[in-house]
């Protein structure tokens, strides 16, 4: 089923012995496309500490009661390393959060970026994660130690759409396939041009994310965007959406 990011923002994270807190935003892979976190607000029991969830521990999303069922345990969202959300994940930390939970690397291949197998069993590790972090340490200075293509939704919706001809727009959402998590469609709102229009376009239509000028690069014209298939937020992104936003945009494609 294709979601709306902006409409899972605030769900209930269930753990498998209670509420565990609210999903903030997310984070996504810009060279896949794919979502790899839920930012985890927890409540009060944990003095509202943010934490990173993978999208892997999902087993059902209650549309009726707006949550999100996990296989995890409170002990283990207490026990899980301490990563600043607001800071770049640096890929150490993400090894350390794989080798807390049972979730497999995504960095390692497989379907949606995560690795093929047992979804729920631990990968084997060929060195501690101990002796990972100082080979890491050794490597130049120079070399950035953030993962450069985790996205964070908060800090990039709204940012400036350029075509390339112009400015034409904000990204106003992301659209998922919440089975696999990849991520289908943006949501580019045209209120910049004095209208109400919203229009969706493909990931592959990305040039870049500058996050120095908050600007999303695309390959696409102002016209083109502007004459776009309508995208109504209010309803389900089904496959008549889809069949209309594949033939405008095949349309184009073939007269060029």
């Amino acid at each position: 089923m294709k979601r709306s990011l902006n409409s899972l923002t605030g769900y209930t994270m269930r753990a498998t012995d209670g509420e565990i807190g609210k999903v903030k935003e997310f984070y996504f892979d810009d060279q896949t496309w794919t979502i790899r976190y839920l930012i985890l607000e927890t409540g009060s029991w944990f003095f509202g500490r943010k934490v990173l969830i993978s999208p892997e521990a999902l087993t059902g999303i209650d549309s009726v009661n707006c949550a999100f069922d996990v296989n995890i345990t409170k002990e283990q969202v207490k026990t899980s390393p301490d990563i600043d959300t607001d800071m770049p994940v640096y890929r150490q930390q993400e090894e350390l959060l794989f080798a807390h939970y049972p979730w497999t690397s995504y960095w390692g291949g497989g379907y949606g970026g995560f690795a093929s197998g047992t979804p729920w069993m631990i990968p084997p590790v060929p060195v501690s994660v101990e002796q990972t972090i100082d080979t890491e340490k050794n490597k130049n200075e120079t070399e950035p130690k953030g993962d450069t293509h985790l996205r964070s939704t908060a800090k990039t919706l709204d940012f400036k759409i350029h075509a390339e001809d112009g400015e034409t727009g904000t990204f106003a959402d992301l659209i998922i396939d919440d089975a696999s998590w990849q991520i289908k469609f943006l949501v580019v709102d045209m209120s910049d041009w004095k209208s109400d229009k919203r229009v969706l376009i493909s990931p592959d239509s990305i040039n870049q994310i500058k996050h120095s000028t908050e600007n999303v690069i695309i390959n696409l014209t102002v016209d083109e965007l502007k004459n776009s298939p309508d995208y109504d937020p209010t309803e389900p992104v089904n496959e008549v959406v889809e069949t209309n936003f594949r033939d405008y945009y095949g349309r184009l494609v073939s007269t060029e």
